[in-house]
C-alpha cells in the first residue's frame, strides 16, 4: 500500500486556491441538494455508521467488521435497508451518509473509486422508478445551473466545457446499450455523450436482493443510473425495492447471498412490515468531481482515502 505524506499533503491543502474552491463548491453542491429534497417535503435523518446489516454490494470488498461485546457490527457500506425501514417514520427521507467500502487497490484507476465517501441517500415511500429519476433529474439541473449562475469564475477556472443543464437527460435501457457498444457501453457512452443520460433496465442478476424485479419483464430491475457525460461516469444509483418476503427470499437464493447477516431485516418483511417504496444515492465526491472537471475523485475532498492508498 502506497503511504501519503502527510506534510506533503497539507502542503498541497494550503498551496494556491484550489481545495479552497473545491470544498467551497462541494459545500453549495450539498445546499442545492439539500434545498430541492426540503423544498420536496423529504425529511433529514442521521446518517447510520454501523450495523449489523449492511448492502452486501455487487462487487467485491474487503470486510470492515468490528466486534463488540461478542456481537459483529458492519461499518455501513451504503444506508440501503435502514432507508427502507425509515419510511415507515417519514415518508420521504434522506440522509447525508458516510460510506466505507474497502476496495481493492486496482480500482484506484478508475479516477472514481474511494473508500470512504458520502452519498445523499434519500428513498420515498410508494414512489416509483420514474417519480425518483425526476426528483433527482431537478436536484443535478438545480444544482449545475445555480453553480453556473452563482460562481462562474471558479466553474470556468476548472470546467470550461460544463453547459448549462436544459434538455430532458435521455433514458437508455442497459440492453439498448450493450447491443450498440458492447460490454464497455458505459464507459464509452460516457465518453460520447455531451449531457447526463439515464441507465435503466439493470439485468436482474447485477444488482442485489433489494432492487426490484420488473415481473412484466422478469429479466429486468426497475432501476436506473444516472451516468456523467465527458467520461466522469456513474454518479446515481436506484430504483424500486423489494418488500415481499418471499421474493427476497427467492433473490437472494438467486444471488447467493447468505441471509445471516439480515435476519432482522427478514423478518420485518416477514411480518409484513416492510413497504413499497423506492430512492437512490448520489455520491458527493463524483458529483463535485463532474462539476469541477476533476482528474481523480480523491481530489474531490479533504483527507480523501483513495484504494490502495494510506493516508490521514
Amino acid at each position: 500500500m502506497k503511504k501519503v505524506d502527510s506534510l506533503e499533503l497539507v502542503k498541497k491543502y494550503t498551496d494556491g486556491n484550489f481545495f479552497k474552491d473545491v470544498t467551497f463548491i462541494q459545500s453549495q453542491i450539498l445546499k442545492s441538494v439539500r434545498h430541492v429534497l426540503d423544498e420536496k417535503g423529504f425529511i433529514e435523518i442521521l446518517p447510520v455508521i454501523i450495523s449489523p446489516m449492511t448492502d452486501p454490494l455487487n462487487h467485491p470488498v474487503f470486510n470492515a467488521d468490528i466486534n463488540y461485546y461478542g456481537k459483529t457490527y458492519s461499518i455501513t457500506k451504503s444506508m440501503i435497508l435502514h432507508k427502507q425501514i425509515s419510511t415507515l417514520v417519514h415518508e420521504k427521507i434522506y440522509s447525508v451518509s458516510p460510506n466505507l467500502r474497502l476496495e481493492t487497490e486496482e480500482n484506484y484507476d478508475s479516477g472514481r473509486h474511494l473508500v470512504e465517501f458520502v452519498q445523499i441517500d434519500m428513498e420515498k415511500l410508494g414512489a416509483t422508478r420514474d417519480e425518483i429519476m425526476d426528483i433527482m433529474e431537478e436536484a443535478i439541473k438545480y444544482t449545475v445551473n445555480t453553480l453556473k449562475d452563482s460562481y462562474p469564475e471558479i466553474i470556468e477556472k476548472y470546467h470550461p466545457s460544463l453547459d448549462f443543464l436544459n434538455k430532458p437527460f435521455k433514458k437508455i435501457t442497459v440492453k439498448e446499450a450493450k447491443s450498440t457498444y458492447g460490454e464497455d457501453y458505459e464507459k464509452i457512452l460516457s465518453k460520447k455523450s455531451k449531457e447526463p443520460f439515464w441507465l435503466i433496465d439493470m439485468p436482474l442478476l447485477e444488482r442485489e436482493f433489494y432492487d426490484k424485479q420488473d415481473m412484466k419483464n422478469p429479466d429486468v430491475l426497475l432501476d436506473f443510473d444516472l451516468i456523467f457525460p465527458e467520461g466522469f461516469g456513474e454518479g446515481i444509483s436506484g430504483g424500486e425495492r423489494e418488500h415481499e418476503y418471499d421474493q427476497i427470499i427467492k433473490r437472494m437464493d438467486l444471488k447467493r447471498t447468505s441471509s445471516k447477516m439480515f435476519e432482522e431485516y427478514l423478518s420485518l418483511a416477514k411480518e409484513g412490515i416492510l413497504k413499497p417504496t423506492a430512492g437512490c444515492g448520489i455520491g458527493v465526491e463524483r458529483f463535485t468531481r463532474y462539476i469541477l472537471g476533476l482528474d481523480h475523485v480523491e481530489n474531490a475532498r479533504l483527507f480523501a482515502k483513495a484504494p490502495g492508498r494510506y493516508s490521514i
